[in-house]
């Protein structure tokens, strides 16, 4: 069984043989969709979210746009996405609020993203790491459960397993790995269905040394 420090090298160097240049998986354009898109995603598939935001982009595509649709409009186009009703209302006030506060524009600020409705602490470092390049280290279901895996944290939540992260990993490597650990987890770890002979990680660091 590998210590800990070595585990977190593994991880390192097999996930960037997996996923060199790990692509946003959520279609976008700018700052603002991107927003969206991940504000969209909470408790649905990224595969979903792409489904429905071409026609809802289509029709408003920024903030001015947005603000100008009716709370039912945007429901209307996000109707299969999980919570729509309550989504539709977050999109809508927060298009008002970026036109009223910030000129239409995101914040590149995780303090201020994190005021706005419906954005919460991951998908405001979604967008800090993703769009405008600071190192963050967005933890969702998949990253807590295989650092948990791993035995990287014993974190109770996804702040406590990002605080972890954060402190194994280098800074420098936080917006990419965070994306090749979510890569890998749908790939080859995932909730259900899980099989330890395709977790290779998994297997590979807890297995027993057969010379000892």
């Amino acid at each position: 069984m590998m210590l800990k420090k070595e585990r977190v090298q593994f991880v390192v160097d097999e996930l960037e043989k997996l996923y060199p240049a790990p692509p946003i998986p959520l279609d976008h354009q700018d700052a603002y969709t991107l927003l969206i898109a991940v504000l969209l995603s909470a408790q649905t598939t990224d595969k979903k979210v792409n489904e429905v935001t071409p026609e809802l982009f289509a029709r408003a595509v920024n903030a001015k746009a947005m603000a100008g649709l009716e709370v039912e409009e945007i429901k209307h186009y996000i109707r299969q996405i999980g919570l729509s009703n309550t989504k539709a209302k977050n999109i809508r006030r927060l298009s008002e609020i970026l036109i009223e506060d910030y000129d239409g524009q995101v914040p590149e600020s995780l303090e201020q993203l994190e005021t706005l409705p419906g954005v919460g602490h991951k998908t405001a470092s979604v967008v800090m790491s993703q769009w405008f390049g600071h190192p963050m280290f967005p933890v969702d279901t998949h990253i807590h459960r295989l650092m948990k895996q791993w035995k990287l944290t014993k974190g109770k939540n996804v702040e406590e397993t990002e605080a972890d992260a954060k402190r194994l990993f280098p800074k420098e490597l936080w917006n990419k790995l965070h994306m090749q650990i979510i890569y890998y987890g749908r790939e080859y770890s995932p909730a259900r269905g899980w099989r330890i002979e395709k977790d290779f990680i998994t297997r590979k660091m807890f297995e027993k040394n057969e010379d000892q």
